[in-house]
């Protein structure tokens, strides 16, 4: 990783230490000047109190430090400091002594998420303010001042995801009519040709099973796919934005995959997901905590895993398309 030539981080300037005793403690951990100087401004916005603020090499070396509630790392690059720094971080979080963040860039993102197997940090690539801001609120709702943790409920945590999704969207669209902002980004040309589908009795596709009293498969996978082909159409004659529904984009392209026989990396995850990465890793993080999605370690390599549907997903989307089937019309 490239370093700035900062050789000491700057720990927690005296009176702000004192006065911020009862406010979450946060330490950054960022090779880039002004990430880091971007992460303390925005900490101290979100009111948190920075602990301390350093390069990797200041974790690295001293490994035991005192931390307080939230590590923030940043690690765009890969390399043998980055990864030996992840490995440290992730098996102290583990134990619930820290929450973790994580940048990084779409890059290195499969080999953090691969590398990170202990505990569940908040992922993000290549955040914005907002980005950033978001996810320090988030943390700081889950583990407040002193090192406690609070549990949220499944209801705390779905509400939570959609305050979330609907502020970055907000401001996403500020954004956009801001002078000098980003253009809207070009539809996508669909990545998958038409697949044929043959129809069957009672207008059924082919390849359902007649028989009621069968054992629910998902389907094949050139149907799903062409379902998946159907709902990126849309793009082409509406604002994306207007049918983002990241979590059944990535079920059905779970379910593709898995009857091709292929695995998912988390970045080919995302992509399919239709939603910014970091967007997407927020739902991924649900989805495993619903039970819906599952880690798969790749045996040959730590650094690499993929993501893969749980059985309880795999049967509720083979009971979805069989009783589809039964009842009408392909779903797009």
């Amino acid at each position: 990783m490239e370093s700035d030539g900062m050789e000491h981080g700057d720990f927690a300037y005296g009176a702000d230490a004192a006065a911020g005793a009862g406010r979450t403690a946060i330490s950054i951990f960022a090779n880039r000047a002004h990430v880091r100087d971007a992460l303390r401004d925005d900490a101290v916005a979100a009111g948190a109190r920075v602990q301390f603020a350093g390069s990797l090499a200041d974790i690295a070396d001293t490994p035991d430090r005192p931390l307080g509630d939230v590590v923030w790392l940043d690690c765009p690059l890969i390399d043998a400091q980055g990864l030996a720094v992840l490995a440290g971080l992730d098996m102290r979080a583990a134990t619930g002594a820290v929450r973790l963040v994580v940048s990084t860039t779409v890059d290195a993102l499969d080999d953090i998420y691969g590398w990170m197997d202990q505990s569940v940090p908040l992922l993000l690539v290549d955040p914005g303010r907002v980005d950033r801001v978001i996810a320090l609120a988030r943390v700081m709702a889950e583990r407040p001042a002193g090192g406690g943790v609070r549990e949220l409920s499944d209801d705390d945590r779905m509400m939570l995801m959609r305050l979330t999704e609907q502020v970055g969207a907000i401001a996403g669209r500020i954004e956009k009519l801001a002078p000098g902002g980003p253009a809207p980004a070009a539809a996508m040309p669909p990545p998958f040709a038409d697949a044929g589908v043959g129809i069957g009795a009672g207008g059924r596709p082919a390849f359902f099973a007649a028989d009621k009293d069968r054992p629910a498969d998902l389907p094949e996978a050139r149907l799903v796919r062409r379902i998946i082909r159907q709902r990126q159409l849309r793009a082409r004659f509406f604002d994306g934005d207007l049918f983002a529904d990241p979590a059944w984009d990535m079920l059905l392209d779970l379910a593709a995959a898995r009857a091709e026989g292929v695995r998912v990396s988390v970045t080919s995850l995302c992509i399919a997901s239709g939603v910014p990465p970091t967007t997407a890793l927020r739902w991924i993080g649900q989805m495993v905590e619903a039970g819906l999605f599952t880690r798969a370690c790749d045996d040959n390599d730590r650094r690499r895993a993929f993501i893969e549907l749980s059985d309880r997903a795999v049967q509720a989307m083979a009971a979805y398309f069989r009783e589809v089937a039964l009842s009408g019309p392909v779903p797009v």
